[in-house]
């Protein structure tokens, strides 16, 4: 079995043990969280701000489908994929392509991160990257 890597670093762990988490920041000054990571925060415009874990679940706010053949992966299809953003309960809001059923996704369902296989890169490592499906 290849190497797993993320496909981008610093976006989300990857635990040999429990479920992955996104990596964000915290303002130090307001507490204002955000992601992807931020060197400044963009509410009160505070540069200390320090690193921090973020949820794994979180609320559908909003999505769409998405009937386009090139994505590439297992997430495309005759029905198309869905993309949406999720609201994490620290604050931030998340976009994501989301997997399951495109009919299926119901603004306010709870829905949780996984991990997903994106392709190989040079050295032969599986690449990974999140998305969020519902909770079962």
């Amino acid at each position: 079995m290849p190497e797993r890597v993320p496909y981008e670093e610093g976006y989300f762990t990857m635990p040999d043990a429990g479920p992955p988490q996104l990596c964000g920041t915290r303002c130090r000054r307001c507490g204002e969280r955000f992601y992807p990571r931020r060197h400044a925060c963009a509410r009160c415009c505070e540069i200390d701000v320090e690193d921090v874990l973020l949820s794994n679940r979180g609320t559908l706010y909003s999505y769409t489908i998405l009937r386009a053949t090139s994505f590439g992966d297992s997430t495309t299809g005759a029905n198309g994929y869905a993309a949406g953003q999720i609201d994490l309960p620290e604050g931030p809001r998340v976009q994501s392509v989301l997997l399951g059923d495109p009919g299926a996704f119901r603004i306010g369902m709870a829905m949780e991160m996984v991990l997903e296989p994106a392709g190989t890169d040079r050295e032969g490592r599986e690449l990974v990257m999140y998305r969020f499906r519902p909770v079962a």
